[in-house]
């Protein structure tokens, strides 16, 4: 990067980290640290929840989804508004008259014990799982930009995100997202205008439609039933909507943010906000990974998008012989794009697609000369792609900007799900089962350390087990999916089923997630209905142990489900 984006960069950082801490000061007990004091508003939690999913991983790998494999991966996201219109209905006003920290805490006053250590626990490794990778992406991205060790930059990240996270609690944290919300929708208007103004004079912004369309890249709904394609309409309604149901109503990340509502109405507002603006803002980023792919059509691009893979192999001769193949495919592709793009008859789409098709044949076949120098089945240069465009197109200073604005989102994620990770840690662990009955500043400070343990495990994992990962956006939620149906379905038990006692929600869980990672392993079914199938199981189960038990009826039933 050049001067000016460098102080950009570190404006950005600075006043984004002072606001937050500036929001957050007074979070002196462990409500406050963990729960705001339940003082927030209801569009503050809104754009908290919305930050925790536009993280770094958001600009790096959904664009470069719609790069490689167009729009369709929207399709992900349409059973999300009819999960927040029924965890509105449900778990919001149970949750904030149970009047408990952690979701979890919830099930020991439902069922047992055991129940809420084991999901508990299930949590905590799915979670921490996933707060490596989120880590990992800012790291692919600045060691890109500037050719440092993805490594350090991972070291470096985490150690910030544990010393902001430690100091300012929850409350910080929302209102950091607050600003960083507002970033993120300008760094994605300039990110896409740019784009859009680097394209030919001749191509207009109808033409590059009709290009992305011809190419693939604009196919938002696919009709086929098919439980091994991972995006498509039903699989996106149905298991869409029960990995939503999962995330916002049984992970402690989301659950968290809306615990700190003023009020249930507040709490609700938030996820409906939620509902309203996350597929028209998935849509859009798509889109900027179409457009980004129409611009390639005319502009060379780097045959590998990995700078360091492309300078190691540039010397050989299968990369020069490979160049020299790609090369030429991208010209054709390029006059068959002019013609496509001036004639859009039958006869110059299907050159255009011939050529489009043997163009990505060439680029194959340079994934495949780097996948088996790492003695790897493939090769996937996803998270590459759209920092590529930052760096090629962008002008001094809105480059040090998007860069400042990855950083920062990769901040805010971690530091959320980190902040998760300790409540639950405290709440759920220790103070339950560990160290019981000790003054509020000493759940305080175990409260600030083990922040400082799940940021150190967050960096480790990321810097040891997230390398050689294909597409982010992808790895984050099959690493959910492997755990959300068994959170899933044990809430359902709670909320639904007053008759299923502890023992039975707790054999139902472990059934379930044996079903799932199964299932992953011996079958070729999409991760979206590991969440549909682990649920099912576990409600199976528990109902199944429970067979001669009565149903508890009366005041009870009504106090946990009624709004």
């Amino acid at each position: 990067m050049r001067p000016l984006d460098w102080v950009v960069f570190f404006a950005w950082l600075i006043s984004l980290v002072s606001y937050g801490l500036y929001r957050g000061r007074g979070s002196n007990t462990v409500t406050k640290y963990l729960l705001a004091g339940k003082s927030m508003p209801w569009y503050a939690m809104g754009l908290s929840i919305l930050a925790t999913q536009a993280s770094a991983i958001t600009f790096i790998s959904t664009t470069g989804q719609g790069f490689v494999d167009g729009m369709r991966f929207v399709q992900f996201y349409f059973g999300l508004p009819l999960a927040m219109v029924i965890l509105s209905a449900t778990a919001v006003p149970i949750f904030h008259r149970a009047k408990v920290y952690t979701a979890y805490e919830y099930l020991e006053n439902r069922f047992d014990p055991k129940t809420r250590a084991l999901v508990s626990l299930v949590f905590l490794i799915q979670r921490g799982l996933a707060a490596g990778i989120g880590l990992y992406a800012p790291a692919v991205a600045l060691a890109g930009v500037l050719g440092w060790s993805d490594r350090l930059i991972t070291v470096i990240i985490g150690t910030l995100v544990v010393l902001y996270t430690a100091t300012g609690g929850i409350k910080a944290l929302t209102w950091a997202d607050v600003q960083q919300m507002t970033m993120i929708f300008i760094a994605l208007v300039v990110s896409l205008t740019m784009i859009l103004h680097a394209l030919p004079a001749q191509i207009s912004f109808n033409h590059a439609l009709h290009l992305a369309g011809a190419a693939g890249r604009l196919n938002i709904v696919d009709l086929r039933w098919d439980l091994s394609d991972r995006y498509n309409l039903w699989s996106g309604l149905i298991g869409g909507c029960f990995l939503a149901l999962a995330y916002f109503g049984c992970d402690q990340s989301q659950v968290q943010r809306y615990l700190t509502g003023r009020s249930v109405a507040q709490s609700r507002l938030s996820l409906l906000f939620n509902a309203t603006v996350k597929v028209p803002m998935q849509l859009f980023i798509l889109f900027i990974g179409a457009m980004a792919f129409v611009l390639s059509l005319f502009v060379p691009q780097p045959m590998v998008f990995q700078p360091r893979e492309a300078e190691h192999f540039a010397q050989t001769a299968e990369w020069k012989q490979a160049e020299a193949n790609y090369n030429r495919a991208f010209e054709a592709r390029r006059a068959a794009a002019f013609d496509f793009a001036q004639h859009r008859d039958p006869g110059s789409t299907a050159a255009f697609r011939r050529a489009q098709a043997s163009f990505s044949q060439t680029r194959q076949a340079a994934l495949k000369l780097v996948a088996r120098e790492h003695h790897a089945s493939n090769y996937d240069d996803t998270n590459y792609i759209f920092l590529s465009f930052v760096k090629q197109y962008l002008p001094i200073g809105l480059v040090g900007l998007v860069i400042g604005v990855i950083f920062s989102a990769s901040m805010g994620s971690t530091s959320g799900e980190i902040n998760s990770l300790a409540t639950v840690s405290v709440v759920d662990i220790y103070r339950r089962f560990l160290v019981r009955n000790r003054p509020d500043r000493h759940y305080l400070i175990a409260s600030r350390l083990f922040t400082t343990f799940w940021g150190a495990y967050a960096v480790a994992f990321a810097a040891l087990g997230a390398r050689g990962f294909g597409a982010l956006i992808e790895r984050v939620n099959i690493v959910g999916s492997l755990f959300y149906g068994g959170l899933l379905g044990v809430f359902v038990l709670a909320f639904f089923c007053k008759w299923v006692g502890g023992t039975a929600a707790f054999i139902g869980v472990l059934a379930g997630e044996a079903v799932i990672f199964a299932v992953a392993a011996f079958t070729s079914i999409s991760f979206l209905w590991y969440n549909v199938i682990g649920c099912l199981v576990v409600v199976a189960v528990g109902l199944l142990c429970s067979l001669g038990v009565r149903p508890r009826t009366g005041a009870l039933i009504r106090s946990q489900t009624s709004p």
